[in-house]
């Protein structure tokens, strides 16, 4: 049941910043600028409407994966949560709070993740939570638009309009996930890769004959088909494990399913090939096959992935799913403060402005809303170090080639190169994710003088 709150005097009548969006990007957006100071209106079109993934009325709902990903430094995304805790995200601060084990990865709790934000954006005393869809952006005010990479039609249509361009879009695909009472652990065990992070992975092994059977079986497989209007593109990120095997017969045994550090403890030795599913809630009764995503037909599905050992009664609490993914084509479009180059009211947040994954929205979110606040506040905001974690993601929006522009995640790549003597690959990132974590320090005083 939806609440409604008593809307404060003060926050009646206090110039507002507009947030379209209640997703990982537009939450962290309204917090950061209610944090400081200033007074938000949240708008989030569910339960009125739902896009074609999501399911629940909560606010920041995770779709494709429980999964934030690595937690170590020798991974930008391990390095990017860093500042983000260091910054006090509101979204580091639940996934910290509904952390399930995952090894050497952060995963969360799906629902209670949502749960935690959802309580937390509800009662703040300067964010008014607007159950309603927007179709077209507000005339007057400043506006963050953290719409998702599954903006609706109507704004879509309405971006469209404004941008002056088509956006670019491609398809990501949900992997399944199995109830954990169905996994015969008389085949599968748990473990995790080389016995880091203790046996909080699910394995099942596949020996030759089996995993080709089921690389031909995908490959044979029936498939959802895209709308005839619509060219189909892959993130590679998050690419079809049925468009994996497409690749080649051994595509998937290099990839999602490669076995090296998983010794079955039946035999002491390496299968051919692994499925590993993950812990996907706090009560470990879901599990997510990792690197599944998929756009079989529900009866594929279930009839495929029930031929992998361990799996042969699998009861799916979730099928895989595609979806369009929209977003902007960020160099032309935006300036390297997330704010629309045509209109100065305009910012924008989330995957529809070209990163992609959670993380990586949840810090777009961060800085479009204290950008968005120091504006409000006719304060100049610096922009984090490119050194940074934050300031590595800024720069590929804003300064990639805008021919060549697609989604992408955080790495090291993004960073500007170490100087000095040449490293290991090992301890150049260690030393990457040092220098960003000393950078971000300074930054972040000089943005913590807008909050109250």
């Amino acid at each position: 049941m939806l609440r409604r709150r008593h809307k404060d005097s003060n926050l009646s009548s206090t110039p507002k910043i507009t947030v379209i969006g209640a997703g990982l990007a537009g939450c962290e957006a309204a917090w950061q600028a209610a944090r400081a100071g200033c007074a938000v209106t949240l708008f989030e079109m569910k339960p009125q409407r739902f896009s074609e993934a999501h399911q629940s009325p909560g606010l920041a709902e995770l779709v494709c994966s429980n999964s934030l990903r690595g937690a170590g430094m020798n991974n930008a995304v391990g390095c990017l949560k860093e500042e983000l805790r260091r910054c006090g995200t509101l979204f580091m601060e639940a996934a910290d709070a509904t952390a399930v084990p995952a090894g050497g990865a952060l995963a969360v709790d799906r629902e209670g993740f949502s749960a935690y934000i959802t309580e937390r954006i509800e009662n703040h005393p300067l964010i008014e939570l607007q159950r309603q869809e927007l179709t077209e952006i507000p005339a007057e005010g400043l506006i963050i638009i953290a719409s998702g990479p599954l903006t609706s039609a109507p704004l879509s249509a309405e971006l469209a309009r404004l941008t002056g361009s088509e956006h670019l879009y491609f398809y990501d695909a949900i992997a399944p996930i199995i109830e954990a009472d169905s996994i015969d652990f008389s085949t599968a065990w748990r473990a995790s890769r080389y016995g880091r992070g203790g046996d909080d992975y699910v394995n099942c092994p596949l020996n030759r004959d089996q995993y080709m059977a089921f690389v031909a079986a995908l490959k044979a497989a029936d498939k959802v088909p895209g709308r005839d209007f619509e060219k189909i593109i892959h993130f590679e990120g998050c690419m079809p494990v049925e468009e994996m095997a497409a690749r080649g017969e051994l595509t998937l045994a290099f990839g999602p399913m490669k076995p090296v550090g998983l010794p079955d403890p039946r035999t002491g030795r390496n299968p051919f090939a692994v499925l590993q599913l993950r812990q996907d809630n706090l009560h470990a009764t879901l599990y997510n096959m990792v690197g599944f995503q998929t756009k079989l037909t529900y009866p594929e599905q279930r009839r495929i992935f029930r031929t992998i050992p361990g799996l042969q009664q699998a009861r799916f609490a979730r099928l895989g799913s595609m979806h369009r993914n929209t977003f902007l084509n960020a160099p032309r479009c935006l300036h390297n403060g997330l704010q629309f180059k045509h209109d100065p009211r305009l910012f924008f947040a989330g995957q529809i402005t070209g990163v992609e994954g959670y993380v990586e929205s949840a810090a777009t979110g961060l800085l479009a809303g204290l950008c968005a606040a120091g504006q409000h506040k006719d304060q100049e905001q610096p922009l984090p170090p490119a050194t940074t974690a934050l300031g590595a993601l800024l720069h590929h929006l804003a300064a990639s080639s805008p021919e060549e522009f697609q989604p992408m995640n955080v790495n090291y790549g993004l960073f500007p190169p170490l100087q000095g003597a040449r490293m290991k690959r090992s301890e150049r990132r260690l030393a990457m994710a040092e220098r960003a974590l000393t950078d971000i320090v300074p930054w972040w005083q000089k943005m913590s003088a807008i909050l109250p």
